[in-house]
């Protein structure tokens, strides 16, 4: 089942927002800091939105769906942050549900496309992403501390 999360239900997905973390490598993990920024989308969903998906009383998964721009098409687009599911409970349609949810969230906010990025060797991920129809971009992802 997909639910928002709340303050309620937030300390519920922190755990997994620490393994997805790690999982890209993050050093240094601030689960307070985690804490603080994860309790936004709980506060105020104007700016995005933070999901969950439990299966019985276990967060398996989450996803992350911010709000963004684009010059090019000079709107305000739906930006997949996040997307996670735990190693044990892939396979199991729970990523696509995730997925599915966002594009359903993304359009009920009103925005007019969701995109989103993953690391090139996320072989798991992109496969999901092929399926589900979606168009891998030829642009490349740039980042610089500040």
């Amino acid at each position: 089942m997909i639910e928002k999360v709340t303050l309620t239900n937030l300390d519920e997905v922190l755990p997994l927002i620490r393994e997805y973390q790690g999982f890209y490598g993050v050093e240094d993990i601030d689960d307070e800091k985690n804490k603080a920024f994860f309790s936004q989308f709980a506060l105020n969903q104007d700016q995005g939105v933070l999901h969950l998906y439990r299966v019985q009383q276990q967060v398996v998964g989450f996803s992350t769906v911010y709000k963004g721009f684009s010059s090019t098409r000079a709107e305000t687009v739906a930006i997949l942050n996040d997307l996670f599911v735990q190693t044990e409970y892939r396979g199991k349609g729970y990523g696509k549900a995730l997925l599915d949810h966002a594009i359903t969230t993304a359009k009920s906010m009103g925005f007019s496309r969701l995109q989103w990025l993953t690391a090139e060797s996320n072989q798991t991920a992109q496969r999901l992403y092929d399926e589900c129809g979606a168009q891998k971009s030829a642009w490349f992802f740039y980042a610089q501390s500040t």
